[in-house]
């Protein structure tokens, strides 16, 4: 049995135990009343070959209709809605989790269900059938939405013909074919002890939490489980994506090919981005929306994997101001590289991030999510002190360093839905460079 404990704040001990195999991540809250159990297990778009393309989340799906313990999908609903349980589960691209938050004393009946579904789900043929209706219903809202397909678009110029480009709903043709032969295949080879963290947040006793826990988790599948596939990619010059459509609206997203989630510059980016995009008050906001009044919305935004990563830049535009605003972009970007930062900008940002972290840390989910997918990437807990710290050490010559690293043509990727041909790729190449 081995154990790691970080404190991230003077009040709390985080703690991750390793015991009879399983890794056991635990967040004590004494002053909450609930309790949040998540399971996370290192399986999404990024494990699938382009066969399986879609089956991580489609399983996702399937987990919730059934056990050999509870037969169909309104039993297990029924039980977590009786004690008032918040329950859902969520694929990425590098993970999948399941959940379920409830007043303190449920925590028996949580424990049993989370880990139930996660375990024994019976992905029968008829329950398949019925959720890939489901499933291509919700593919088709995407599709129909280009504030959300533009997302897909992006990974799709940015890494094609590999996982990583591949939408985490998938392809519409895997997910009409897929069996219950699939799910148990993909199952068994993802869903391993040394591929899963489980996570308790709020008010508990560890010592009783984990010998229930792993009584009920004693038959999860033993070994390291499949592998994500490697990314790769090489760029030499500008990429562009256009998707025709015609809308009231051009959506895209400007992305900068940036490092993986691991680099220390992570901080900087940070910080470059938040500046750059994030806030009312922040560059582009101001720029985009106040000034020209182009935008709804425009923001920018860090998307760092384990082997990849970006910068983006994301917006809905006015048809008659695409292009101006992407000028405008351009500039700001080159503004960046060029003219170096004040320092009461710099202290805003790094206040905004702060802020925003505190923030986003209330409730037991809260730290379940944020702890939880933390450890599962890094094998560590970074406790909120040492993101500060690290925030704070950014100066305004590393935002200019990476600045100038980050905006360079060869990086720059341009994914844009709306009245435009193919033809027209050279006239948005010019824009961005």
């Amino acid at each position: 049995c081995s154990s790691r404990t970080k404190g991230n704040s003077s009040s709390k001990k985080i703690s991750f135990i390793n015991k009879e195999g399983l890794n056991f991540l635990l967040i004590p809250l004494k002053e909450s009343h609930n309790i949040t159990f998540l399971i996370l297990v290192k399986a999404g778009s990024e494990y699938e070959s382009e066969k399986e393309a879609g089956i991580s989340h489609f399983l996702e799906h399937m987990c919730f209709k059934g056990t050999e313990k509870r037969p169909n999908k309104k039993i297990l609903s029924t039980e977590l809605d009786s004690i008032g349980a918040s329950y859902n589960a969520f694929t990425g691209r590098e993970y999948t989790g399941y959940f379920a938050k409830a007043a303190t004393e449920h925590i028996d009946k949580i424990l049993d269900i989370i880990s139930d579904i996660y375990l024994n789900s019976l992905f029968k043929e008829e329950e398949i059938n019925k959720e890939r209706g489901v499933i291509l219903e919700e593919k088709n809202y995407y599709e129909d939405t280009p504030r959300l397909k533009i997302e897909d678009l992006i990974f799709e110029l940015l890494y094609k013909n590999q996982p990583s480009g591949q939408p985490i709903i998938g392809n519409e043709k895997v997910i009409k074919s897929l069996t219950q032969k699939d799910f148990i295949r993909y199952k068994n080879k993802h869903y391993t002890n040394e591929k899963t963290l489980i996570v308790l947040s709020g008010n508990f006793n560890p010592t009783e939490a984990i010998k229930k826990i792993t009584n009920l988790m004693k038959n999860i599948k033993r070994g390291k489980g499949g592998q994500k596939f490697k990314t790769h990619y090489k760029q030499t010059k500008p990429a562009i994506l256009i998707n025709p459509k015609k809308t009231d609206q051009n959506h895209f997203i400007l992305a900068a090919r940036a490092f993986n989630c691991f680099d220390k510059r992570r901080y900087t980016l940070s910080v470059l981005s938040t500046i750059l995009g994030e806030g009312m008050s922040s560059r582009l906001f101001q720029k985009v929306r106040e000034d020209l009044g182009a935008a709804y919305y425009i923001n920018s935004f860090d998307e760092l994997g384990v082997d990849h990563g970006f910068l983006g830049i994301s917006s809905g535009v006015s048809l008659d101001k695409t292009e101006e605003v992407l000028r405008v972009i351009k500039n700001e970007l080159d503004l960046l590289k060029n003219v170096e930062i004040s320092n009461e900008e710099l202290k805003k940002a790094k206040n905004y991030i702060k802020g925003k972290l505190a923030l986003s840390l209330e409730t037991s989910n809260d730290y379940a999510f944020h702890y939880g997918l933390q450890y599962l990437i890094y094998n560590k807990i970074y406790p909120l002190k040492e993101i500060y710290k690290k925030i704070d050490e950014v100066d305004k010559k590393s935002i200019q360093n990476l600045a100038r690293f980050l905006f360079r043509p060869e990086k720059m990727n341009l994914a844009i839905i709306g009245n435009y041909s193919q033809k027209e790729e050279g006239k948005f190449k010019k824009l961005i460079i």
